[in-house]
């Protein structure tokens, strides 16, 4: 996918270049960083923890840097398959990086639970900051200092930061470090390069990002979406047709989607409809069906199937 046509980019060899790779637990807000960086929304982002499911590519740049940005799935001891994919998916995303960022949230005072994975992130020899997150909703901002005492004294990062992805504050520092510690190298994609992901993909995961803000707490982490069809300008609607199923693993399940009298799969198809009309910047028409699967996050080959299989597990 490509976005509107940029600056020109400076000459290579004063150029910078290279992976980043977002980490950390579920719902400390790597997504939303993400979409701050880019500028738009291109990660689904919800209140719930183990939003992201799959390593979503975005690129940033300026005249002096190209950062290939690779949003990973939260990292936390999987119960699942499905979860030991994206888990998997996550330190595949880390090998590939030239840079990480390990992203936590500000105040907390215990990090016993990141302590295995920060260890596994600095065996991997790349260079490694630490972003304190949302600092617009930390009270009392003086919980920072021993927080970063803390983890510095642990570990070696290149940087800590306190930054708020969804407020923007911290990130220009934040991204300056980050160009200084890229490798000098030509643009690893095009100017106007946004991501390698299909629309298709995006279509699936605006209709799960819908579903998980209507639907209750326990509902969204046994749901998947498969698009079945995808036609752009479609002559018989005018618009993109798109239909796609909503997969859950007990038919219990499949009523509490369908709602009563179809309402809730109406109130999640007219929100990811509108969503999608935005993200495309053309008219869509979206057909939604619900089908039980059970036990579908544990079914290797249809896990192949809807794309969350890594090409490493």
């Amino acid at each position: 996918m490509r976005k509107e046509p940029g600056r020109e980019l400076i000459p290579e060899k004063k150029f910078r270049s290279g992976y980043l790779a977002l980490a950390g637990r579920p719902n400390v807000g790597k997504s939303t960083l993400l979409n701050c960086l880019l500028e738009q929304k291109l990660s689904i982002i919800t209140p719930k923890p183990q939003t992201t499911r799959n390593t979503i590519l975005g690129v940033w740049q300026n005249p002096e840097a190209q950062i290939a940005i690779l949003d990973t799935p939260g990292i936390f001891a999987p119960r699942r398959l499905l979860q030991e994919i994206m888990v998997a998916s996550a330190f595949h995303a880390l090998r590939q990086a030239d840079l990480v960022l390990f992203l936590t949230e500000a105040g907390r005072e215990n990090f016993a639970e990141e302590r295995e994975t920060l260890e596994k992130i600095f065996s991997l020899s790349r260079p490694v900051f630490l972003a304190l997150n949302k600092i617009d909703r930390l009270a009392d901002k003086s919980l920072l200092l021993p927080q970063m005492k803390m983890y510095s004294q642990n570990f070696p990062f290149q940087e800590i930061l306190p930054i708020s992805a969804r407020a923007g504050e911290g990130i220009p520092k934040l991204l300056q470090g980050l160009i200084r510690s890229l490798p000098p190298g030509p643009p690893l994609f095009p100017p106007d390069f946004l991501t390698d992901r299909p629309e298709r993909f995006f279509a699936s995961e605006i209709i799960r990002e819908a579903a998980f803000s209507c639907l209750r707490e326990e509902i969204p982490y046994s749901l998947g979406v498969r698009i079945e069809e995808f036609r752009e300008n479609s002559r018989a609607q005018g618009k993109d047709f798109i239909r796609a199923t909503i997969l859950v693993e007990r038919d219990n399940q499949r009523a509490i989607v369908l709602g009563r009298q179809g309402r809730m799969i109406k109130n999640i198809g007219e929100k990811a409809r509108h969503e999608m009309e935005k993200f495309l910047g053309r008219p869509v028409y979206l057909e939604l069906w619900v089908k039980v699967y059970k036990n579908w996050m544990e079914n290797r080959s249809f896990l192949q199937e809807l794309g969350y299989e890594p090409d490493n597990t």
